[in-house]
C-alpha cells in the first residue's frame, strides 16, 4: 500500500518508529513509539555517543516491532503493506545515524520500496503542523482553524518533563493529521538540546537563516546550568518543574548578545552608542549565545554557597529559565518582524516549556502574529514527524531519494 509510511528517527538518544497512513487530504497516526535512552546517559550527566548507538543497536527492531504490532491493531497493517520509508539522515550523532539509516535501507531493500533520507530540523517543523494547534492572536488577526483530535502516544521528556519511564512506548491513540492550512513564507524557531536556529522557511522547503547560536543550544544550557546546581539529568525538566514555583525576577542572569533591545534602550541617550548598538544588531541579526549564562550561574553558586541555593532553588531556576526564554521569544518575534511574514512557527524539544510558550504567545499577540507550535508529546525527537516531513515533501514534488548520512547539514547557510 503506497500510502503506508514508516518513519524512522535515531539521530541522538531516541530510538523512535511511526506508521502513517496517508490520504489525499490528511494523515493519520496508526502509531508511534520509541525507547528512550536516559536511564544509560544518566550516570554520565549527558548523552554518550558510543551509548547511545549501541542502545539504537538493541533497540531498533524492538520499537520497529512494536510499532508495526500497534498499526496492526489499529488498522490491520502488516509489515508487507508499508509503501516507503523515511528516516533521519541528518544531522545528529553519526554512529546513531547510521544504526536507522541502515535498518531503514536494508529493510525498504528486502520490502522491495522507496527509503528517502530527512532532515532531523525538517521534521521538528513538520510536527508543529502535523496537529495545527494554531494559536490565533488576541487582537482580533483572523485564522482559518479545522477541528482536531491530538494524538497521544508516550514519549520521553521533551525537555521540559520526562514523560515516562524510558521503555518502549504502548500507549497510542490512533488520530488525524490534518493538512497544514499554513503556507510559507513564515518565520521558524527550532530549538532543543543540539540546536537553536531561527529560519525563514519560503515556498519549495527553502531555507534562510536569520540567526542561530554561536555556542551552546538552549536546550543543552538548560541541561549544563541544572548540573551546575546540583540537579540531576536530564536538568531542564527539574528546573521547569521548580520554575513554576518561584519568582522569574528573583535575580537577573545575563541575555547575551541583546543588541536590538539595548539600541532601543539607550536610542538618543548617547550618539555614539546608539551608532555602536545599530551596528551590532545588523552585523549580528538575530544571533544567541548561552556559553555566558553557564559562567554566570556558576559564579552566583560560588558566590552565595550550598545553603542559600537550596533555599531559593525555586527562585533561581525562574530566573534561570527566564533568562533562557526571554532571549529567544525576543530575538524570534523580532525576527518574524523583519522578514515580513505573519506567521512564527516553534518547534524542537524546548519547544514544550510552558513558560517559553507563554512568553511567546504573548509578544506574538502585541505584533499581531500567528504562533504555532506543536502539541507536548510530539516536541521530542519521534518517528512521525520524520514520516510526515516526507509526506509534505511529496505533495509539493520536492521528495528526493537522498541517503547520504551527515553529522552536520545545515538547513540553511
Amino acid at each position: 500500500m503506497n500510502n503506508l509510511w514508516l518513519g524512522i528517527e535515531t539521530s541522538c538518544d531516541d530510538t523512535a518508529c511511526a506508521v502513517l497512513l496517508e490520504t489525499e487530504n490528511s494523515a493519520e497516526i496508526l502509531s508511534n513509539e520509541l525507547y528512550s535512552q536516559i536511564d544509560e546517559h544518566k550516570a554520565w550527566g549527558g548523552v554518550v555517543p558510543e551509548l547511545a548507538s549501541r542502545a539504537h543497536l538493541e533497540k531498533i527492531v524492538p520499537v520497529v516491532e512494536t510499532a508495526l504490532q500497534k498499526a496492526k491493531e489499529k488498522a490491520g497493517v502488516e509489515l508487507a503493506d508499508i509503501g516507503q520509508i523515511a528516516f533521519t539522515r541528518c544531522p545528529g550523532l553519526m554512529g546513531s545515524l547510521l544504526v536507522g539509516a541502515n535498518f531503514a535501507l536494508g529493510l525498504a531493500k528486502d520490502l522491495e520500496i522507496a527509503a528517502y533520507g530527512i532532515h532531523h530540523l525538517e521534521g521538528h517543523l513538520a510536527a508543529a503542523l502535523l496537529n495545527q494547534s494554531l494559536n490565533p492572536p488576541s487582537n482580533g488577526v483572523s485564522l482559518t482553524e479545522t477541528p482536531f483530535s491530538p494524538p497521544v502516544f508516550s514519549a520521553r521528556r521533551a525537555d521540559e518533563g520526562n514523560l515516562n519511564p524510558p521503555n518502549l512506548a504502548v500507549n497510542v491513540n490512533t488520530s488525524p493529521i490534518l493538512r497544514p492550512s499554513l503556507e510559507p513564507p513564515f518565520a521558524a524557531l527550532i530549538v532543543s538540546g543540539g540546536h537553536t536556529e531561527l529560519y525563514l522557511v519560503k515556498d519549495n522547503f527553502e531555507y534562510v537563516s536569520l540567526g542561530r547560536t554561536r555556542d551552546d543550544a538552549a536546550g543543552e544550557a538548560f541541561d549544563k546550568c541544572g548540573k551546575i546546581m546540583g540537579l540531576g539529568y536530564p536538568a531542564g525538566a527539574e528546573i521547569s518543574r521548580l520554575a513554576s514555583g518561584g519568582d522569574p525576577h528573583f535575580y537577573e542572569f545575563p541575555r547575551a548578545l541583546q543588541f536590538s533591545s539595548l539600541r532601543a534602550e539607550n536610542a538618543t541617550r548617547n550618539r555614539k552608542a546608539d551608532e555602536f548598538l545599530e551596528t551590532m544588531a545588523n552585523l549580528h541579526k538575530e544571533e544567541f549565545s548561552f556559553s555566558g549564562l553557564k559562567t554566570a550561574v556558576s559564579r552566583y553558586i560560588s558566590e552565595h554557597g550550598e545553603k542559600f541555593v537550596q533555599e531559593n532553588m525555586p527562585n533561581i531556576c525562574a530566573s534561570l529559565q527566564e533568562a533562557i526564554v526571554d532571549i529567544l521569544s525576543q530575538k524570534a518575534v523580532t525576527a518574524a518582524e523583519k522578514a515580513g511574514v505573519g506567521s512564527l512557527v516553534l518547534g524542537g524539544g524546548v519547544s514544550a516549556n510552558a513558560r517559553l510558550r507563554e512568553l511567546l504567545q504573548e509578544r506574538c499577540d502585541k505584533k499581531g502574529l500567528r504562533l504555532i507550535y506543536p502539541q507536548k508529546e510530539l516536541c521530542t525527537d519521534n518517528g512521525a514527524m520524520i514520516a510526515y516531513a516526507a509526506i509534505l515533501r511529496k505533495r509539493k514534488g520536492k521528495l528526493e531519494r537522498e541517503v547520504k548520512v551527515k553529522s552536520w547539514n545545515p538547513l540553511a547557510e
